[in-house]
């Protein structure tokens, strides 16, 4: 595999989570009792942008922008505490957000200032523990289970000084949750936002604080499983825990049920993991325009732009694909659009044969859509699965050659930037600004 280092495999990611605490290979073996912290940067791009602009105080939203003429546009990836006093959520709309508060500050996301804050938490972590994952750039587990016997009193005190840690580094806040189980520390640290600070290692605590919970705030539980789990009459997390895990088995299936059902009930003994050597078990790329447009070409620069992220991916993981879908989002608000897949001419993860056979399923698609007085207003590329072997085709082989220009364009973009050397076809995306910095013009 490729040195992960020399790719920036996070970049334009705009999710980076992964779900692992159910699955048998992510969980020591046998019943050991563990302790867990789970870090919280509460409000976290806002908290930064607060902080680089001197904004303490003020309604900021990160995600929006205003145009030249004063339209507000974007989507509210994140806003500060005084925002959401006014009502403003997570993936509203930016309008709507000023519609709520006319004087709100507009920010757009900055993933690499983030990205930087983030390192610098994770080092202030790492003198903390031995064991600290970061799960996304503003959450992290600790695995303090050497501190087991340790008292309320001294756990707290223990969290505290790590709080301020991270705010003398930083001069960032944040809410911190210590308990039995990674999931019930995550739990925990959502208890008391902002700048909380919550243990709970008593079993008599965690029935207290953690039971009357609803039950799809365990992440694993999304709205479809929750679904389920509600038509059985089953709310809270106490409910489902006395409910017992037979009836987890009886609708998730006997493996999954049960390892869910621990889950819910806090008997995880999940690993805390660096993740440097995670590879995901898909590849996707997705972008908004800042406006809509009705040219398929344009739409087409865009697909380029999504192409080259993807495959970068693959050859940074050292993966192969050659079954891919897209999807293309119209303007309005139904959100109406079409999908498609299509496939590679064998196993690759060079962009020309990704991008040459996407065009070819899309283009046509694309004028019909503008014959039919569609406008496109965002489009997703990525992979349906990756090939996990090196093992030759029989009937497909890269070019050698196009192998190594790739090989020397990602040495370049690694070096000096992601967008040193680029497709010629993406001069034709759709310009202006969107809610990423990055993307800006």
């Amino acid at each position: 595999m490729p040195d992960p280092g020399r790719y920036q495999l996070n970049k334009n990611v705009h999710n980076i989570t992964r779900y692992q605490t159910i699955t048998a290979d992510m969980q020591h073996p046998g019943n050991k009792p563990r302790l867990y912290v789970h870090v919280d940067m509460n409000a976290f791009y806002a908290q930064v942008e607060q902080l680089c602009y001197n904004l303490y105080g003020m309604p900021v939203v990160v995600g929006g922008w205003r145009k030249p003429d004063g339209t507000v546009k974007g989507i509210v990836a994140t806003s500060s505490y005084e925002a959401r006093a006014w009502g403003i959520k997570t993936g509203m709309s930016a309008l709507e957000a000023y519609k709520l508060c006319p004087h709100v500050i507009f920010k757009q996301v900055d993933y690499e200032k983030y990205r930087a804050f983030s390192k610098r938490i994770k080092g202030v972590l790492d003198t903390f523990s031995p064991d600290v994952e970061a799960y996304s750039m503003d959450e992290y587990f600790l695995d303090i289970t050497w501190k087991l016997d340790e008292s309320y009193e001294q756990l707290v005190e223990f969290a505290w000084t790590m709080k301020e840690a991270i705010y003398e580094e930083t001069n960032l806040r944040c809410s911190v949750g210590i308990s039995t189980s990674k999931t019930y520390s995550k739990l925990a640290s959502d208890l008391e936002k902002p700048d909380g600070l919550t243990v709970l290692t008593e079993e008599e605590e965690i029935k207290d604080k953690i039971w009357p919970l609803p039950v799809d705030e365990v992440w694993g539980i999304g709205s479809r499983r929750y679904a389920k789990i509600k038509g059985r009459g089953i709310t809270s997390i106490g409910e489902a825990i006395q409910r017992g895990y037979p009836l987890f088995q009886k609708l998730f299936g006997k493996y999954f049920g049960k390892m869910l059902w621990e889950t819910v009930a806090g008997k995880d003994r999940a690993i805390v993991s660096d993740d440097t050597e995670y590879i995901p078990e898909r590849v996707s790329y997705g972008h908004t325009f800042s406006t809509w447009t009705d040219d398929p070409w344009k739409v087409a620069g865009e697909f380029a732009k999504a192409t080259k992220q993807v495959c970068y991916r693959l050859r940074g993981y050292g993966k192969k694909s050659d079954k891919y879908f897209g999807n293309v989002r119209f303007q309005g608000q139904e959100k109406e659009g079409f999908s498609f897949t299509f496939r590679a001419p064998g196993l690759t993860n060079l962009d020309g044969y990704v991008l040459r056979n996407c065009l070819q399923k899309v283009l046509p698609m694309l004028f019909y859509c503008k014959d039919q007085g569609k406008k496109f207003r965002a489009i997703m590329l990525g992979t349906t699965e990756l090939n996990m072997t090196t093992q030759a085709e029989l009937f497909f082989q890269e070019n050698p050659k196009v192998q190594r220009m790739y090989q020397a364009m990602d040495y370049l973009n690694n070096r000096f930037g992601l967008d040193t050397i680029d497709h010629g076809i993406s001069q034709f995306d759709v310009k202006g600004n969107t809610h990423f910095k990055e993307r800006s013009m």
